[in-house]
Formats: structure tokens, C-alpha cells, sequence
């Protein structure tokens, strides 16, 4: 089906490579760098290789994608004859991506409407599939940024960690909060809101702190049709685990998906990764008519 209007996200959405070829969506790679090797996420490092890095207290840092990136991306875009780009990306209170999207769209040979949408992971990647799926229906850029930015607002992302020191080292939260998790030995429930990452609760241990964040996605999907998606690092079986137990919990439970993360979220988590997100469904809806 032809188009008027291409989405571009980031690597961080973690969208499955089906739903990326499904809808067309172009996902730009951030970069991993282990040790003196600057690695591009999704390609030349795996989820498995970073925490395995991590475990051996390997240099392990994130870098944005230069605007050149992205200025290759929106021209090869424009090559197949759509009139514009709207261009996703993660939190910019994470990550410099967002500024690079925006000083390559400057030159782009087409319209490109860069959106940071204060999300990460499966959280962004529910705001590329509603961007996406109104595109997909005729929707203008506007009305494709409108879908992102609604889809956004109905998404929350809780998530717990074995240790906030990962968190720490990459400037996520203070050192005053990291050193007190350490002193306490509590288990951190941290939450996304507007585009940070702040502690939800504390919890005694580990087992308890799964149980919590079951607890509170069950709560926050409620009776309302909602997506889920299920995250990890090295923690396969935990993660599988939850998602069994959130299918048969949450009444209008629409897609479910389960994924390991990619090494830049990783790399500031650290291994035992548990992560949840929860998004409203939304219908399209577009002010053009047909005739």
C-alpha cells in the first residue's frame, strides 16, 4: 500500500523485525562502545554479549547516531516518493538522539516532523505503531504525530533492576538514590514520567519486587483494552513467566510481546532486568473524509 507520510524511529523501541517490515518502519541504530569499539545496537552487539560485558566490569558506554545518520535515512526515504517524514525517538532526557534528528530534518529533501516522546523501549515502540498504522490509513503528518503523541500519553513503563548501580554510572538517577538502594539492600520499582526515570517503590527482595510489578501493571491496564509488552536482560524465564500471568489477569489484553532488550538500554540496567509496559489501545481516528 502507497503512502504519503514514512515513519522513522530508533533502535531503542525494540520493535520486532516483522512489525518493522510490516509497517515500513525504519529504525536507526544507536551506538554501543565496549571498550575502545564503538558497536551499532542491533547489528554488531547483542543483548547477551553487553550483559555478559557487564558481568566482567567491562568500560561500557552509549552514543547517539550523528545527524548524518539520520540525514542518510530521511534521503533515502525520500526517494520512494513520500511528501514527509515524522521521526520518533526516545527520551531526550536520556539521550542525545533527538537533537541529531532534528539537525539532520533541517536539511532533508522532504518535510520531517521530529517528536521526542518522552518514551523508551516497547514504550516507544507502541507511539511507531500508531504513528504507523494512522499513516497507513491516509493520515496527514499532523494527524500522525497527533496518534504518536495520544498513544504516548495512555503508556506507562515500570521496571525493576537488581542493582540501581548501572543507573548511577550512566547518569540515570543520583548517587545519593543509588548509594541508599545499596545501603538498604532494597529492590527498586522505578517508573517512567515524563521522560525520566524515578523510583516507584522499594521493595525487601527480589521475589517480592517481581510479584509488586505484576501487581501494579495488572492495576494500571484495569478493565481497558491494552497492549503489553514484557522486558528483559538475561532473564528469559522471569520474563515469560510474568507474561503468563499477566495474560490471564488482564481482561483486554490485546498484543503481548516478549523481548530481551538491546544493549544501550542494557547497558544502563545491568543483567536481571524486568521491565513492563502498559498502553492504552487507541482507534484511529482522522479528521479527512474519503470521496
Amino acid at each position: 500500500m502507497s503512502r504519503h507520510v514514512a515513519i522513522v524511529t530508533d533502535s531503542t523501541a525494540y520493535l520486532p523485525q516483522a512489525a518493522l517490515e510490516r509497517h515500513r518502519i525504519t529504525a536507526v541504530p544507536l551506538t554501543v562502545v565496549l571498550g575502545d569499539r564503538a558497536l551499532e545496537e542491533g547489528t554488531e552487539i547483542s543483548a547477551r554479549s553487553l550483559a555478559e560485558a557487564l558481568r566482567k566490569r567491562r568500560s561500557v558506554t552509549t552514543s547517539r547516531p550523528a545527524p548524518e545518520v539520520f540525514a542518510d535515512a530521511y534521503r533515502a526515504i525520500a526517494k520512494t516518493g513520500v511528501e514527509g517524514i515524522v521521526s520518533l525517538h526516545l527520551s531526550a532526557e536520556f539521550s542525545g538522539t533527538y537533537d541529531a534528528a532534528v539537525l539532520a530534518a533541517r536539511e532533508a529533501p522532504v518535510p520531517v516532523r521530529v517528536v521526542d516522546t518522552g518514551m523508551v523501549a516497547m514504550a516507544l515502540g507502541f507511539c511507531a505503531l500508531a504513528a504507523a498504522e494512522t499513516a497507513e490509513a491516509g493520515g496527514t503528518p499532523d494527524e500522525t504525530v497527533a496518534a504518536a503523541r495520544k498513544r504516548a500519553e495512555g503508556t506507562s513503563a515500570y521496571f525493576y533492576v537488581d542493582t540501581l548501580e548501572y543507573l548511577r554510572r550512566g547518569g540515570r538517577i543520583g548517587a545519593a538514590q543509588a548509594l541508599l538502594g545499596s545501603a538498604l539492600a532494597v529492590k527498586p520499582l522505578l517508573e517512567l514520567a515524563d521522560g525520566r526515570i524515578g523510583m516507584l517503590e522499594k521493595v525487601r527482595t527480589a521475589s517480592r519486587a517481581i510479584a509488586r510489578l505484576e501487581e501494579v501493571a495488572v492495576e494500571r491496564a484495569g478493565s481497558a483494552a491494552v497492549d503489553i509488552a514484557v522486558h528483559h536482560l538475561a532473564a528469559p524465564d522471569r520474563a515469560e513467566q510474568l507474561a503468563e500471568r499477566l495474560r490471564a489477569r488482564v481482561p483486554a489484553l490485546g498484543e503481548l510481546h516478549v523481548s530481551e532488550v538491546g544493549a544501550v538500554i542494557g547497558a544502563h540496567t545491568g543483567p536481571g532486568l524486568l521491565g513492563v509496559v502498559v498502553s492504552l489501545r487507541q482507534v484511529t481516528e482522522l479528521s479527512t473524509t474519503g470521496g
